[in-house]
């Protein structure tokens, strides 16, 4: 199973929907395959033009690593060293806090990832997952 554009479109879609009802900052969401590369990107009306590094930074982080925000989040209070050179390992692309969300098939294989911001990330996080629970999917925060 694979994240095809339909089903980032939903994601997308869903997300911001759900950063409305709950009244958040405006929202950027990417989704991005299983090998890290964008499938699609979208920056609400409002949000910081600097939105597009951050969302894909804490999606990237999800994906090259199988981890979800949060478990890197930990990580990188545990162990700041590991944290650090993953970073400088993926060129400073990782951005290891909560709304980098993993998708993962049935079997638990990691199938992409999404990240949300513009909110506090526990607000990305929870908006990330409604998009990814509209779209069929299973997300990992």
């Amino acid at each position: 199973m694979a994240v095809n554009l339909r089903k980032a479109r939903t994601i997308i879609r869903k997300t911001l929907e759900k950063g409305r009802e709950m009244e958040l900052k405006p929202l950027s969401v990417v989704v991005l395959d299983a090998g890290g590369h964008v499938i699609a990107f979208e920056r609400e009306d409002g949000a910081a033009p600097g939105r597009f590094p951050i969302a894909h930074g804490k999606a990237y982080g999800s994906v090259m690593l199988g981890m979800a925000g949060t478990a890197q989040m930990q990580r990188a209070e545990a162990q700041a060293y590991f944290m650090a050179a993953v970073n400088g390992v993926y060129g400073g692309q990782v951005v290891p806090v909560p709304g980098g969300i993993l998708l993962r098939d049935r079997k638990g294989a990691v199938i992409g990832a999404v990240g949300v911001t513009g909110d506090t990330s526990d607000n990305d996080a929870v908006a990330g997952m409604a998009g990814i629970e509209a779209a069929g999917l299973t997300g990992e925060i």
